[in-house]
């Protein structure tokens, strides 16, 4: 007899020698005869919230050049979206306000990463008492993520003591070192280490020591689980063995990349301070982290995430792009000289390219009656227009995903400049997760041609 015959629980943890494995969506947690919408198959929404400082290369780079339809053919930023179209909507025009300074206050500019998923202002202050405000990602996991063993992952792919700015013109580091915040006065820590995520994921409860141990000897989690996974496949249906097969071995691919990770960091440069288990090149370690959100997002470890691309002021060069040895930050500052423009375009470009490895993940991981990507909702933006003018008008930000049929793609929307805060997007993001606020931060009410009212 099949497992199919039987109810396994969407959470089903298998569970070895200090370990824990978390499981992707079985034909097995679907009870015979129930109703999709009634079981673990219905479509489970999630979130991701991406941020990327100093704006994007200005005008026809990543604004669509018509209203309307997305043509085939992207602007030069967004090429490589260019084959999930139908799942993307881009905005022009809107105005983040919340990252403009205060009134009769100076900076700010450089210092309110924070402000991006709260459209609060921070608070100008370099102490303890840190003021922002709860961030969208945090109000949707209490939402949707309360039942799942990580109620969300902030992930990162910069350390703050490295390639970057001392935090400076009057504001705390705790605003550019993240972008999540459980309360306002309470900012969460962006996770570098793939390692430590990968833990969290998998871990249970065992000692450092004992992970440890079990690193030494380069032995994996699902070699610790020994008979019970080849049970489990025994007594699953086909299609199951195949899912468990997919799975297990994109485990062991992450597995493999962070064992090279650690090696790699433990003969390097002793100039260069590179933390364990964290790889030595950007391309690397951001792909293995948005990896690891996927592949948390199959098992339903987590619903929701976010990804700080890089902190403000950073110098940070892109060896894989096409302006391998431009500085992010230099390169920002193109003092309106085209070529200089283009140069920060191809940055522009690589970092959506990175975006478009999670984007492709997703769409390619089965989930439910869909996908992924199908179930989820990615926002990509920033706070900065036109950075070479430090303006915070005409912001560059993009949906991709479907959130379960909410989002309708394809198209690009193209606000008129300095109307429309980035709040209201927030707001609109929030009521299509179901959670109805009559405001948040500057928000002065929704955006109706935001979500699929069709």
């Amino acid at each position: 007899m099949f497992i199919t015959k039987k109810h396994m629980s969407r959470r089903t943890l298998l569970r070895g020698a200090g370990t824990a494995l978390a499981l992707p969506l079985l034909d097995a947690m679907v009870p015979a005869a129930s109703a999709q919408a009634q079981t673990a198959a219905s479509p489970k929404p999630r979130f991701v919230g991406c941020f990327v400082p100093h704006g994007m290369a200005p005008g026809a780079y990543w604004v669509p050049a018509k209203e309307g339809a997305l043509d085939p053919v992207f602007p030069f930023n967004w090429k490589p979206l260019e084959p999930f179209r139908n799942s993307t909507l881009i905005m022009s025009g809107l105005h983040s306000r919340s990252s403009e300074p205060p009134p009769g206050a100076t900076g700010a500019d450089h210092w309110v990463a924070a402000a991006f998923l709260c459209a609060n202002k921070p608070k100008k202050t370099a102490g303890a008492d840190v003021y922002a405000g709860t961030t969208i990602d945090q109000i949707i996991a209490q939402k949707i993520g309360r039942e799942n063993l990580m109620p969300s992952m902030q992930l990162a792919v910069e350390d703050p003591g490295a390639n970057s700015s001392n935090c400076g013109e009057g504001y705390s580091c705790a605003y550019t070192n993240t972008i999540s915040w459980a309360t306002p006065t309470d900012p969460l820590p962006m996770e570098l280490n793939p390692q430590v995520v990968f833990e969290r994921m998998f871990g249970d409860g065992s000692t450092a020591e004992l992970r440890a141990k079990r690193r030494k000897r380069d032995g994996s989690i699902l070699d610790s689980l020994g008979g019970t996974l080849s049970r489990l496949r025994n007594e699953s249906s086909p299609a199951d063995r195949m899912r468990i097969d997919n799975y297990t071995d994109n485990v062991r691919e992450i597995e493999r990349r962070l064992q090279i990770a650690m090696k790699a960091s433990a003969v390097a440069p002793p100039e260069m301070e590179v933390p364990v288990g964290v790889p030595q090149t950007f391309d690397e370690h951001i792909k293995l982290q948005f990896d690891l959100l996927a592949l948390a997002f199959q098992a339903d470890i987590t619903r929701v995430g976010t990804l700080l691309f890089a902190r403000d002021l950073t110098g940070r060069t892109y060896p894989e792009s096409e302006a391998p040895t431009a500085g992010f930050h230099g390169a920002s500052h193109h003092g309106e000289d085209p070529k200089r423009i283009a140069e920060l375009s191809k940055i522009n470009q690589y970092h959506v390219k990175m975006l478009a490895h999670l984007i492709d993940r997703l769409s390619k991981t089965p989930d439910g009656d869909g996908t992924l990507l199908d179930h989820s909702l990615v926002l990509y933006g920033s706070n900065m227009g036109n950075s070479n003018q430090h303006v915070h008008y005409d912001v560059p930000h993009v949906l991709v995903g479907g959130l379960n049929g909410k989002l309708k793609g394809g198209r690009h929307i193209a606000f008129p400049t300095r109307t429309i805060p980035t709040g209201n997007l927030l707001l609109t993001l929030l009521d299509m997760y179901g959670i109805h606020q009559d405001s948040i931060g500057d928000s002065t009410g929704e955006i109706s041609n935001i979500p699929n009212l069709g």
